[in-house]
């Protein structure tokens, strides 16, 4: 007999193994040495009422030893001259490659930035000396933007591929079995580099490529065909180019433009990053004054609709940082990241309100021409650095400059401004409203402990890059195929790699 079953535990009993083999039995009514072997296949934190548990689905076997549940990819060294130019090396692109790999064609991936080791040292220069390298920091460089910012795999893409299989390729590559099975899976921005850099190694092993510092200039075209890329150093050719180059790559937009590559202003989101003490969120969440130890920081998920306007929560980071996002010179942007442990004292998450019309006057760039003014406007109402405004929460709502700030996570520094002023009156007026919308369902939410910080505008591209829906390939430019975030076809790790791999399987049908 083999099957599955559902069973709650407190968390101290988590890792306890007898006890788990124990309540498996009861629940199946059956004696523990009739069942041959088991496994956690799924789980999920109910923290709805005390006590908090946790709720696992249990396979068991009666008859037959169970496996790990891992299905590693034998990947082999292509043979094939079809060569693919893959634009972007973030989650989008290099899953693009390693399914490449798996077809029988060559990868050539292309990044503007550094490899994940080398780009610590440009994080570190906008953390520490406010310098931002347009080429490589939080957004660009090996991984992508989500290498450095949280590694959350949760995702509501399933009708989009084979989740199962991503997470499988992500644990192949370093990534802890964990991921497998929790609810919400995440790895950490402490881990994800040595999972980026070992899947690196699969794709140049198997006779891919990677080239770093490679910004790409221009596309070359003939005949309405794209035959490959030009950077600054030399060019690349290929029998097809998957663009893969994130929410940020706001130059790959104009290149586009340039070869008349149907574009369209995509819906975005834009606000402010909110920022608790983790205990706080802990007690509201899981009502313990002090936190169960075997329990992870508590995390949340909140919306609500103001005046037809979507507000809501975005990527929360329990127990985590707000770090510094700008892509260039002269912007100020913010964003969230943990480590694997979530151990920060802190706990933020975005705060935005959807922009589903178009904010500016251009039919395809008026979003994007509309972050930037932004982003642009708040960094120069600072002191020509990285430091952010920020406000204490009841005092962004009443309006009031705040006379102190509580410490925060995020290392350039803040200081006190009038968020209420800075950010468009409507967006304001949206995230105000929805405060204390949210404050009724989470009874603290609203606190002089906490603290909003400006500006949170790269939650998603404000462009869309037409595709053909069942050839994924641009109408404009045959043999052009757009990908993940910055085509406006993904929304985080997940969703973008899950499209990389769609891509991937529509090239290769191309080029039979």
């Amino acid at each position: 007999m083999t099957g599955s079953v559902e069973i709650r535990i407190l968390p101290k009993y988590l890792e306890d193994h007898a006890y788990l083999l124990k309540k498996l039995s009861t629940r199946l009514g059956v004696s523990k040495i009739k069942i041959r072997s088991w496994r956690i296949i799924k789980r999920s934190i109910d923290a709805r009422k005390s006590p908090v548990k946790y709720v696992l689905r249990v396979q068991y076997s009666t008859d037959t030893l169970l496996g790990e549940g891992l299905h590693p990819i034998p990947y082999e060294p292509v043979s094939s001259d079809k060569k693919v130019v893959i634009v972007g090396a973030g989650p989008a692109g290099y899953f693009a490659a390693l399914r490449c790999i798996e077809l029988g064609l060559q990868p050539l991936v292309l990044d503007r930035g550094k490899d994940v080791r080398a780009r610590r040292r440009d994080l570190r220069q906008i953390q520490q000396f406010h310098n931002v390298n347009p080429d490589s920091n939080y957004c660009f460089g090996e991984g992508g933007a989500g290498t450095y910012s949280d590694g959350k795999l949760y995702t509501r893409a399933h009708k989009r591929g084979n989740v199962e299989k991503v997470l499988q390729i992500l644990v192949q590559h370093g990534a802890n079995r964990d991921i497998l099975i929790d609810a919400h899976p995440h790895i950490g921005s402490n881990k994800l580099p040595g999972i980026i850099a070992a899947i690196r190694e699969t794709i140049v092993s198997n006779g891919g490529e990677v080239h770093f510092d490679s910004c790409v200039k221009d596309f070359i075209v003939r005949d309405r065909r794209i035959l490959g890329v030009l950077t600054d150093e030399r060019s690349f050719l290929g029998a097809a180019t998957i663009l893969a180059t994130g929410h940020s790559a706001r130059d790959v937009y104009s290149i586009c433009s340039k070869h008349e590559v149907s574009m369209t202003f995509k819906p975005f989101a834009l606000g402010v990053r909110i920022e608790h003490p983790q205990r706080l969120i802990d007690e509201v969440q899981y009502r313990q004054a002090d936190r169960d130890e075997h329990l992870p920081a508590a995390a949340y998920r909140l919306a609500c609709q103001i005046k037809n306007r979507g507000v809501f929560s975005f990527c929360m980071c329990p127990g985590g940082l707000i770090v510094p996002t700008a892509t260039a010179p002269g912007e100020l942007v913010v964003n969230g990241m943990s480590l694997s442990k979530r151990d920060s004292p802190y706990a933020n998450s975005g705060l935005v309100s959807a922009i589903d019309q178009n904010p500016g006057n251009d039919p395809v760039f008026g979003g994007m021409m509309y972050q930037k003014q932004l982003e642009q406007a708040f960094f120069n109402f600072g002191d020509g650095s990285q430091k952010a405004p920020a406000q204490r929460i009841p005092d962004f709502i009443t309006g009031k400059i705040s006379s102190d700030l509580p410490s925060s996570s995020y290392i350039p520094g803040i200081y006190s401004a009038p968020l209420h002023q800075l950010l468009p009156a409507d967006i304001y007026h949206a995230l105000r409203e929805a405060l204390q919308k949210f404050d009724q369902k989470m009874k603290g939410y609203i606190t002089a402990e906490g603290q909003v910080i400006g500006l949170e505008s790269r939650t998603s591209a404000p462009v869309r890059i037409v595709r053909d829906d069942q050839l994924c390939m641009s109408p404009m430019l045959r043999g052009l195929f757009p990908a993940g975030e910055g085509a406006g076809y993904a929304g985080g790790i997940l969703s973008a790699a899950l499209d990389g791999e769609r891509v991937a399987d529509a090239t290769n049908a191309f080029l039979q």
